[in-house]
């Protein structure tokens, strides 16, 4: 066989059309624990997708959890949701904008006046921003949302646990994006938060702040679902489907519970194979 046959038929195998996978055929339990009993996790952008899943973990995991979204209707749309699922569960939220350093600072200056946060997970976060068409304006959202809120909503959140010895958790929801070339802003602020979370890490280490990022691949969220939410296939990933959001959470509470206090800096990654054993240049 001549090579380039053989480079197209392996090309055509690896991405054969994988039959259809339905949501309801592939449900991943969120496991109930004691993992995070008595701890108070942050969730920024917790009303929908990851974060949601991700407050809902916590939640079954024994956590008091407080959520951020921009909106006060839909946070009190998940909250009311998550507590459906989780009667007895503690579970508030405040409204938060990421992007907005002076405000963040005085709201959570008013929350660490009255409770202290021993878990804060960075999940907040837009799509968008084409490097070679996106205005300014759209380049600085992404960055500001993405990148420049977590590192400052990080810096306040981690001397509150330092001035109350609190050995607490900080973990950042990167993206595997960031093995991809930065042709987005987006990914260009994943790539930012993968760079930011080992360097929190080393600061923070010395005072028993445990920091992490999780990295999902193509997830089966609204921001990348568009509509087709009962349809989890995904040929061009090596799984043949997306990743589901309940399977990043339940690591995010292994991460941020006593199991993970020996993993430090790392970027965990939870992808299906893309953009980790494959590299191909896919829109997710």
């Amino acid at each position: 066989m001549k090579i380039i046959e053989f480079i197209k038929r392996g090309w055509k195998l690896l991405f054969k059309r994988h039959p259809q996978i339905s949501m309801t055929a592939n449900i991943v339990s969120l496991a109930s624990s004691d993992l995070l009993k008595g701890r108070l996790a942050l969730i920024t952008g917790g009303t929908s997708g990851i974060g949601y899943s991700i407050a809902m973990a916590f939640l079954n995991a024994g956590a008091n959890v407080i959520i951020t979204g921009r909106s006060q209707v839909r946070i009190d749309n998940a909250i009311e949701s998550l507590k459906m699922a989780c009667p007895n569960a503690k579970i508030s939220g405040i409204v938060l904008d990421n992007s907005n350093v002076g405000a963040m600072s005085v709201v959570l200056g008013e929350l660490l006046g009255s409770v202290d946060i021993d878990i804060l997970v960075n999940n907040a976060g837009i799509n968008g921003g084409l490097l070679e068409t996106c205005t300014e304006d759209e380049y600085q959202k992404v960055m500001d949302t993405n990148l420049k809120g977590a590192v400052f909503i990080s810096r306040i959140i981690s001397e509150n646990m330092i001035k109350k010895e609190i050995k607490g958790n900080i973990l950042n929801i990167c993206s595997s994006s960031s093995n991809r070339p930065a042709n987005t802003a987006y990914v260009l602020s994943k790539w930012g938060m993968r760079g930011y979370t080992l360097g929190l890490a080393k600061i923070l280490v010395k005072h028993g702040i445990v920091v992490n990022g999780l990295a999902p691949g193509p997830t089966a969220t609204p921001m990348l679902m568009k509509g087709d939410a009962l349809n989890l296939s995904l040929p061009s990933n090596p799984s043949g489907r997306y990743v589901l959001p309940e399977e990043v959470a339940n690591m995010a509470v292994v991460l941020t519970s006593g199991l993970g206090r020996m993993i430090i800096g790392d970027v965990i990654y939870i992808t299906g194979g893309a953009g980790v054993i494959t590299f191909d240049d896919i829109n997710y």
